[in-house]
């Protein structure tokens, strides 16, 4: 929701996941009473057009997909075990019901009777089974670096991920009976089933991958329609003009009263939206400097609170970003207030906070570095900078070169950018350079910054210096703000927090102690634990946080069936596409 290979070089434009927003978020128009609802159109214009702000997706398969607009196609085709429900509560989906062992070890789901592939074949626990131990496997696992971030908890996860296992299947994963199956973790969470619901879990067809290996996502269309058990499946997918999806008749809950949504790919936001005022979408992100001009049309545009956090990620193993008073520095420079409003309309609010307001576990009493503002601190930013120099025996003349890589076709980050090198000239003396990727370039490059070697130095200057990234909930829980970017191993700690040749590194893996500590108590501590974890990362300029997200876009008054949340963004319940329909209009 990410952001990962998901998190360092992730940067979400601002559908954040773009069913999510369809169901979880919106604003003005919403759901009308009974009493209102007015009269769906024919079948033949009960489609749904929907405008992606990039070229592709990076990936179509559940176990590899790291990035927001992946995952947008994906949580319509697949699903899993358990989902996020419309209050960001896990609720059953594939099973019917699970149950917890006393030592809260073991989780046993009992599926739906009678469940089916989009194409017709019967689904049941052995399914399950292999597309579980399928994400875990060496093949899969290698391209994603996320299969441990939601399955590492799965007991000898990492010995199946590292080779040493052939299968977990009648190890920690148990198939008990055709509608029956087990998971057996390696300690006691609060967390396991909320990472269930993220879809490195879901169900994929065995067959399918097998005739197809490692192309099988492009035969996704083939047989009318094959390879998950979600609400739609796939009529046609174009890498260059989108995907089509219809109803899934083989779909275990209430089949889509939509015959088609289209996910058409734009080159940018801008584009998108163009097509949006030309008629030719139903649906679409809003650029930034067009959100003005938008809103002014109350009945299509929509307004939510959007857990996502715009960040820097200054990777500990490029200096000079090993010294801890010139990444304070580099934060302190920048006035995120101004940043806020003249870029973002005051649409997005400046923070300093790694886990959003709105989700729980956030701290309202947390502080900046140095207890500075939003608006960073001049003078402040120029007495730590200058203390870093000493510590590092530099002077502004022999300064490392410094290169922020952001995504390319968002003309707003391109903004942010220019104004965060001018700030950091103005208040430092600092000249940066600029690397300017597509948006899966991007995330292959964010993927190279993690290092995993035993011998750091190996890792010294290898992928992102700067990164600009994005952070969006997948489950209502802290641990994935906290844990999933910073513990020893994450998969997603792009900035290498704790790994890395500072002499601070022993003090951070001593924060990564209080971060496992507070992931498997269940008490009433449990919170604290994360605030008092993240006030320290922050303090460590972790994550140099911009903003938190207000989230917005243009929908057809038409378009009816969209829901609010008490989370805000949340995963999308499957369930909920069989209330979207198209008016007549």
């Amino acid at each position: 929701m990410q952001l990962n290979q998901k998190c360092f070089a992730r940067f979400l434009p601002a559908l954040l996941c773009l069913v999510t927003l369809l169901l979880a978020g919106c604003g003005n128009a919403g759901s009308p009473t009974s009493s209102s609802k007015p009269q769906a159109a024919p079948k033949a214009q009960q489609v749904f057009r929907i405008g992606v702000p990039n070229a592709d997706i990076a990936s179509f398969d559940p176990g590899t997909a790291t990035d927001a607009l992946s995952l947008q196609a994906i949580t319509d085709v697949f699903t899993g075990l358990v989902t996020l429900n419309d209050s960001g509560q896990v609720s059953p989906q594939l099973a019917q019901s699970y149950d917890v062992s006393p030592d809260g070890l073991t989780y046993t789901f009992h599926l739906r009777t009678g469940l089916k592939f989009s194409d017709g074949t019967p689904l049941n626990a052995n399914d399950v089974a292999y597309s579980i131990d399928r994400a875990l496997s060496p093949a899969v696992s290698d391209l994603n670096g996320v299969t441990q971030t939601y399955l590492g908890l799965i007991k000898d996860s990492s010995a199946r991920i590292n080779g040493q296992k052939s299968t977990l299947i009648g190890d920690s994963i148990n198939v008990i009976d055709t509608n029956t199956i087990s998971l057996t973790v390696s300690e006691k969470t609060a967390y396991f089933l909320d990472a269930l619901t993220y879809p490195t879990s879901f169900v994929v067809e065995q067959s399918v991958i097998n005739k197809w290996g490692t192309n099988w996502t492009n035969h996704l269309n083939d047989n009318h329609g094959q390879g998950g058990a979600g609400p739609f499946k796939v009529l046609s997918y174009s890498h260059t003009t989108g995907i089509i999806l219809v109803p899934n008749t083989n779909y275990y809950g209430p089949i889509p009263q939509l015959q088609r949504v289209e996910l058409d790919f734009f080159q940018s936001a801008q584009a998108s939206y163009a097509a949006y005022q030309a008629n030719q979408l139903d649906w679409t992100t809003i650029p930034a400097g067009s959100v003005l001009q938008a809103q002014t049309d109350t009945r299509e545009f929509h307004k939510f609170n959007e857990l996502t956090i715009d960040y820097l990620g200054l990777n500990y193993l490029y200096k000079p970003f090993d010294n801890i008073h010139i990444r304070q520095a580099f934060e302190l420079a920048i006035n995120k207030d101004v940043i806020s409003k003249a870029i973002y309309n005051g649409f997005r609010l400046p923070t300093c906070h790694i886990v959003p307001q709105g989700m729980p576990g956030y701290n309202a009493n947390l502080t900046c570095p140095d207890g500075a503002p939003t608006k960073g601190d001049p003078t402040k930013a120029k007495l730590l900078f200058q203390e870093g120099l000493q510590e590092e025996g530099l002077t502004l003349a022999t300064f490392p070169r410094i290169t922020i890589t952001y995504q390319s076709n968002v003309a707003a980050l391109a903004d942010e950018i220019t104004t965060i090198r001018q700030e950091w000239q103005q208040v430092l003396g600092v000249t940066t350079t600029i690397q300017v990727l597509d948006f899966n370039a991007l995330l292959q490059l964010g993927a190279n910054s993690i290092c995993t070697q035993i011998d750091l130095t190996k890792c010294l200057n290898k992928g992102i210096q700067i990164g600009t990234a994005a952070w969006g909930a997948d489950y209502p829980d802290p641990q994935d703000w906290l844990t999933l970017q910073f513990d020893k191993g994450a998969p997603n700690n792009g900035v290498n927090y704790g790994q890395n040749l500072t002499t601070a590194a022993s003090e951070q893996q001593q924060v990564q102690l209080l971060l496992e500590r507070a992931d498997g108590d269940l008490g009433a501590d449990r919170l604290s634990l994360y605030n008092q974890a993240e006030q320290l990362l922050v303090n460590d300029v972790a994550w140099l946080p911009i903003d938190q997200r207000v989230g917005n876009y243009l929908q057809k008054s038409y378009v009816y069936g969209t829901v609010d949340t008490a989370i805000g963004v949340t995963a999308p319940a499957p369930n909920d596409w069989g209330r979207i329909y198209i008016a007549r209009h």
